[in-house]
């Protein structure tokens, strides 16, 4: 038997290396705002973690943004800790559990899974996948095979996945 269902077209996926201890990553939110303005649901934004050694509480934010994913505010909380970096830096884990009290998230939850690291495979398989492809810093951006790196620069590079983006997008209409 075959389905007659419409079939919808694959959605470009954007995967954004990041690290929520990472400035270069705060300074992206901007294009990532950007983006998901200018395209909507037609993108898809895929927030990938690769926590940096140099960044003590790093490990930890990337299993706290997996536990805000479970429970539906991944982007809201991502966007809450990298807009106070700073705090991050002195407060460490009980400033991430206050974040996610913030917002009206679960903070005992956020607690217990910071705790118990039921994040910690999800975390370790992003950053060995992000290694095994050649990040080696954040922001990095992979669309379509197609490394760009947002550490060195951000410069033009919004353009860049735009370009990319519309490319693809205009190849799902032909």
């Amino acid at each position: 038997m075959s389905d007659s269902s419409p079939t919808r077209p694959v959605v470009p996926v954007l995967d954004v290396w990041c690290e929520l201890q990472c400035a270069d990553c705060r300074s992206a939110l901007d294009d990532l705002r950007a983006l998901r303005a200018r395209y909507g649901d037609r993108l898809e934004l895929r927030l990938r973690h690769f926590p940096l050694e140099k960044h003590k509480h790093a490990f930890a934010a990337a299993q706290a943004a997996e536990e805000a994913a479970e429970q539906g505010r991944a982007w809201p909380y991502v966007e809450a800790v990298l807009g106070r970096v700073e705090e991050l830096d002195r407060g460490g884990e009980p400033f991430l559990v206050e974040v996610a009290r913030e917002l009206g998230l679960d903070a005992e939850e956020f607690d217990t899974a910071l705790v118990d690291g039921r994040h910690i495979l999800i975390v370790d398989a992003d950053q060995a996948e992000g290694k095994a492809i050649g990040v080696t810093g954040t922001p990095t951006y992979v669309i379509d095979g197609e490394r760009l790196d947002g550490g060195k620069s951000q410069e033009g590079l919004r353009e860049r996945v735009e370009a990319i983006v519309d490319r693809l997008l205009a190849g799902q209409e032909a």
